[in-house]
């Protein structure tokens, strides 16, 4: 009797404990079915201020390619194709969402899209021919976009793809280089600067028509004041070529409200990335940084686009701590300024980013808007 009774508790006992973690795999279930449902990817289209290594992967001239001492030093510990000492803004907004690192569209192998992934490349502008056979342009990042749409309805199925995408934030930086490397008399400044905004409204409606609902965009910064621009020019800022970013901000509000009018569901967070730098060039020591100059490169405040002495010029100079400059070489910042600007696009107010910041966009439903 003593021995059937102790059978019969050792029996309860193991029923209990299996109850006990069938419940266990049942709630984490629930759970990870919880974080699916509220899943918001970030798809990202630009050019060096996010591409994150889609370059490394591409025929193209060290110019566009950052893969090699010093760039990475600091938070990798090595270069990874990213324009700055460490991380880019896209890395932030993806940490601020909790997301993992999205990963460069080019990466060889097979890259994990629900998280979203990243597009943007080097020297690339919003139109075909600026630097065009050396980068990825605004219009084939879209079609690969198209492609990611169409594997991940392979994937999960219609439904679910459109779930996700509709969910998800759209990330877009793009049209510097474009001003940057316009020489042509054929067309006004205004007139420029209307096909470039023409370029990116086309993007947006194509990435519509694929499921996006939620943008965000960054305007032009100015770009009269790269430490590039300025070594050319005794240290100064050339007002002409930011003449172009001003006529850029002005106009591209105005084809999101026309994008907004058209567009149902249409939501986006613009970002005053002009006021932003404009605010650290002119009071860097506000902001924690010694000096608005380069961190790497050689010449006028470092302006000279040397750094890791493979772009023609072998003499570069590198500054002892990164996060004492508010740039990182001639074009791009430091991880610390990515990293402070990021933090105005995630929880900004509306003086700098409007009419909704990041952190709205990834948190909100369809209720919300």
């Amino acid at each position: 009797m003593m021995a059937k009774s102790i059978s019969c508790q050792c029996i309860c006992f193991f029923l209990s404990v299996v109850f006990i973690f069938v419940n266990l795999i049942s709630c984490h279930n629930n759970k990870i079915e919880l974080r699916h449902e509220n899943h918001v990817a970030l798809f990202i289209f630009g050019d060096s201020l996010l591409d994150n290594g889609n370059n490394n992967y591409i025929s193209t001239i060290l110019d566009f390619r950052a893969n090699f001492w010093p760039y990475g030093e600091t938070f990798f510990n090595y270069p990874t194709g990213r324009f700055s000492n460490g991380r880019l803004i896209p890395d932030f907004i993806a940490q601020f969402a909790g997301l993992p690192l999205i990963p460069p569209y080019l990466k060889p192998g097979n890259p994990e899209f629900r998280n979203g992934v990243n597009f943007a490349s080097a020297g690339a502008g919003a139109l075909l021919e600026t630097h065009q056979g050396l980068v990825v342009d605004l219009g084939t990042q879209i079609k690969y976009f198209k492609k990611v749409e169409t594997s991940l309805r392979q994937e999960l199925g219609v439904a679910k793809a459109k779930n996700l995408l509709s969910k998800a934030v759209y990330l877009i930086g793009i049209g510097g280089n474009d001003y940057l490397t316009k020489n042509s008399t054929v067309v006004s400044n205004e007139e420029f600067v209307s096909m470039v905004i023409g370029n990116l409204t086309l993007a947006v409606k194509e990435i519509y028509k694929k499921g996006g609902r939620k943008f965000g965009f960054m305007e032009m910064m100015p770009l009269g004041c790269l430490p590039y621009i300025k070594a050319q020019n005794g240290g100064c800022c050339i007002n002409g070529i930011t003449q172009f970013a001003e006529l850029h901000n002005s106009g591209f509000p105005k084809a999101l409200n026309e994008l907004k009018e058209k567009l149902n569901g249409f939501e986006y967070a613009h970002y005053n990335f002009f006021e932003s730098v404009s605010e650290r060039l002119n009071n860097p020591s506000k902001y924690g940084f010694k000096d608005a100059t380069a961190c790497c490169g050689y010449g006028e405040g470092r302006g000279v686009y040397s750094c890791g002495g493979k772009r023609g010029v072998t003499e570069f100079i590198l500054c002892e701590n990164p996060d004492d400059y508010l740039f990182f070489g001639a074009y791009h910042f430091s991880e610390k300024a990515y990293q402070q600007l990021a933090k105005l696009m995630w929880s900004g107010t509306i003086d700098i980013v409007w009419p909704y910041n990041f952190k709205t966009l990834f948190q909100a439903n369809d209720q919300m808007f």
